[in-house]
C-alpha cells in the first residue's frame, strides 16, 4: 500500500525535529565539558596581595574600663569605751538617725548626760588623758586639736596645760562644759595656794624683822638675813608645788567622751542603741559620707593605676567626672575605689547601690599623632620596629619608634630620614 503525500510530510517533519533536538543537546553538553587544565586554572587560589589601611592622625588614650558597684565608702563599727564610768552607761540623748552625718568635733551620742565627741584618728581611745600623760595617743590628740584650730601649744606627746586649754575649746565648740578634774586634785590646788600664801606671809615677816634690825643699826643682821633667805626659798618651793598641782588639775579627756574614727565625716548606716538603753559594745555603724564605686581589677591592671587619676562614671548615658581615691589588695584581686567629684540629688539617688561602667584613662598623647593598627607594626632583624608601606605597587620598610598603644592602634614616629605621612597605606596582612 503506497503512503499518501500528506503522511510522508508528517514523517519528514518528525525526523527533522528529532535531529534538531539532538543537535541542541549535543551543543549544550559540549559547553559543559572542561579539560583538566581548565579545571585546575579555575580552582587555583588567587595571587597574594597586600591588605592595607591608611595611616591616621588621631589622639590616643589608653584606659581601664570595667563595671563597679556603688556604695557608701568604708563602713566601720563604732564602739564607746565605758569602763571609766562610775555609773551605768545609759544613753541619754543625741541618738542619730540612719542616714545622718557624723561630723568631726561634734557629739555623735550622749551617755549619762555627757557627749561622745567624734574625732578623726587611727588609734582608739583606750584611756583617760590628763595633764602629765605621755604617749602616741597624746600626740594624736594634739595633732587633731591643732588641725581643728584649737592651739595645744607644742604638738608633742605630752599632755600639758596648753593641751588642757585646747580640750576646753573643743568642748565649748561642741556645746558642752569641759570635763572637771578629780575633786582631790582641785583640793590639792587649794591647799597649794594656801601654802603659797603662808610662805608669802612668812617672807614679809622676815623682811620686816631684817628691816627693823637694820634701822636699829644692829651690828649683826645675819640671823634676820638668814630668815629672809629661808622664807624666799620656802616661797619658791610653794609656788612650784602650786604650779604642779594646777597642772595635774587641768582639764582631762575622759576615755568615754571621745571616739576616734579613721576618717570623718561619715554616714550613719545603722544604730544599735536607743535613748534610755544601756551601751554594750557597738553603738552604731557608719560609712563614708560620700558615695564611691568599687571596681575590681587584677594585679597587672592595678599596677597601671594610682590614686588621683581622673575617671568617669557612666550613669544612664551621662558621664560623671570622678577620681581614683585609693587602691587596696583584696585577696587575689585589687579594689579600685573611685569617687565622683560632685553629684546632684537625682544622680545620688540613681547611683545608690547601682552597678555602673567605670572608665579610667591611664595615658594619652598630647594631641593628634600618627597612628597605625597594631597589626601593622613588626620587628626587624635588628630588633627595631617597622611598618610596611605600599607605594607605587611596591612595599617599602619604614623604621619607626612606637609610642602609646590604645584601642588597637599604636603611635608611630618615623626614624631618621624615613618618611611616613597621614594617608600612607600600611600593610596589615595578606
Amino acid at each position: 500500500m503506497t503512503a499518501s503525500p500528506k503522511s510522508r510530510r508528517r514523517v519528514l517533519v518528525g525526523v527533522s525535529a528529532v535531529a534538531a533536538l539532538s543537535l541542541g543537546v549535543g551543543v549544550a553538553a559540549g559547553t559543559r565539558i572542561t579539560s583538566p587544565e581548565d579545571a585546575a586554572a579555575k580552582t587555583a587560589p588567587p595571587k597574594a596581595s597586600q591588605i592595607t589601611v591608611p595611616v591616621a592622625r588621631k589622639a590616643l588614650s589608653s584606659k581601664v574600663v570595667g563595671r563597679g558597684d556603688a556604695s557608701f565608702d568604708g563602713a566601720v563599727n563604732i564602739r564607746v569605751e565605758t569602763s571609766g564610768l562610775t555609773t551605768p552607761p545609759i544613753v541619754t540623748g543625741k541618738v542619730p538617725a540612719v542616714g545622718s552625718t557624723i561630723t568631726e568635733g561634734k557629739a555623735l551620742l550622749e551617755i549619762t548626760g555627757r557627749p561622745v565627741i567624734g574625732l578623726a584618728g587611727v588609734l582608739p581611745m583606750y584611756r583617760t588623758l590628763s595633764p602629765g600623760s605621755k604617749g602616741p595617743d597624746v600626740l594624736q590628740l594634739e595633732q587633731t586639736l591643732d588641725r581643728l584650730g584649737f592651739d595645744p601649744g607644742d604638738v608633742d606627746d605630752e599632755y600639758d596645760l596648753n593641751t588642757s586649754a585646747a580640750v576646753e575649746q573643743l568642748y565649748e565648740k561642741a556645746g558642752y562644759d569641759a570635763p572637771e578634774p578629780d575633786p582631790q586634785l582641785k583640793q590639792a590646788v587649794d591647799q597649794a595656794k594656801k601654802q603659797v600664801d603662808a610662805a608669802k606671809k612668812q617672807l614679809r615677816q622676815a623682811q620686816s624683822q631684817l628691816k627693823a634690825a637694820k634701822d636699829a643699826k644692829a651690828k649683826d643682821t645675819s640671823v634676820q638675813q638668814g630668815a629672809v633667805d629661808d622664807a624666799e626659798a620656802n616661797l619658791s618651793d610653794a609656788q612650784d608645788a602650786r604650779s604642779e598641782a594646777e597642772t595635774k588639775a587641768g582639764t582631762p579627756l575622759p576615755v568615754s567622751e571621745v571616739v576616734y574614727v579613721k576618717t570623718l565625716p561619715r554616714r550613719v548606716d545603722d544604730v544599735k542603741v536607743e535613748r534610755g538603753g544601756t551601751v554594750n559594745g557597738v553603738v552604731m555603724s557608719a560609712s563614708g559620707a560620700s558615695l564611691v564605686v568599687v571596681l575590681k581589677v587584677d594585679a597587672e591592671t592595678a599596677q597601671r593605676l594610682k590614686a588621683g587619676l581622673a575617671a568617669s562614671l557612666d550613669l544612664d548615658g551621662t558621664a560623671i567626672a570622678a577620681k581614683v581615691r585609693r587602691i587596696t589588695k583584696n585577696g587575689n584581686q585589687y579594689d579600685v575605689v573611685v569617687a565622683p567629684n560632685a553629684l546632684t540629688a537625682s544622680q545620688l539617688a540613681l547611683l545608690r547601690d547601682a552597678n555602673v561602667r567605670v572608665t579610667i584613662p591611664v595615658k594619652s598623647t598630647s594631641g593628634k599623632v600618627l597612628a597605625v593598627p597594631v597589626a601593622a607594626v613588626s620587628s626587624g632583624s635588628d630588633g627595631g620596629s617597622r611598618v610596611e608601606v605600599l607605594r607605587n605597587g611596591k612595599v617599602e620598610l619604614v623604621p619607626v619608634t612606637v609610642g602609646l598603644s590604645a584601642d588597637g592602634f599604636a603611635q608611630v614616629t618615623p626614624k631618621g630620614d624615613a618618611k611616613l605621612s597621614e594617608g600612607d597605606q600600611v600593610v596589615v596582612g595578606r
